[in-house]
């Protein structure tokens, strides 16, 4: 368990400094990232961030399926949690009988995608990624 885990956090590390850095990205909340309100208290009781991460998107709900359609390696699905990357879409999944008031209450940008980061290989993740960016900023 523990080499599995060490490849989920150091992916999901990666994957979540990549992706902070670019275009079209309004926030990635990952509580490995030096970014995340609480980085102190994480560097204090954590050896690592976790496999999960939460990328909020500019572009709202247009971008956000962009993105997760653009994707080639992680599954699409409602659950989280294995060694395959996965992402969801909450707007248009678990949370799509909300409206845009509801979903502002419930802390649900239109552009929100939870990830969890699997053991495919760190650069394929980045690349993969990166292309689902470039679809939701034409979005």
């Amino acid at each position: 368990v523990a080499v599995r885990m060490d490849r989920h956090a150091r992916n999901a590390m990666a994957l979540a400094s990549c992706v902070e850095r670019l275009a079209g990205v309004r926030a990635v909340i990952y509580p490995g990232l030096p970014s995340h309100p609480q980085a102190d208290v994480v560097a204090r009781i954590l050896d690592s961030g976790g496999a999960m991460l939460s990328i909020d998107l500019k572009g709202g709900r247009a971008a956000g399926k962009a993105f997760f359609d653009a994707l080639t390696y992680p599954e699409r699905t409602a659950s989280l949690g294995s060694v395959h990357t996965m992402v969801v879409h909450p707007p248009t999944s678990s949370h799509r009988s909300l409206d845009r008031e509801a979903l502002a209450a419930a802390g649900i940008t239109e552009g929100l995608l939870r990830v969890s980061v699997g053991l495919e290989d760190e650069a394929d993740l980045i690349d993969d990624f990166g292309r689902a960016l470039e679809a939701a900023r034409e979005a």
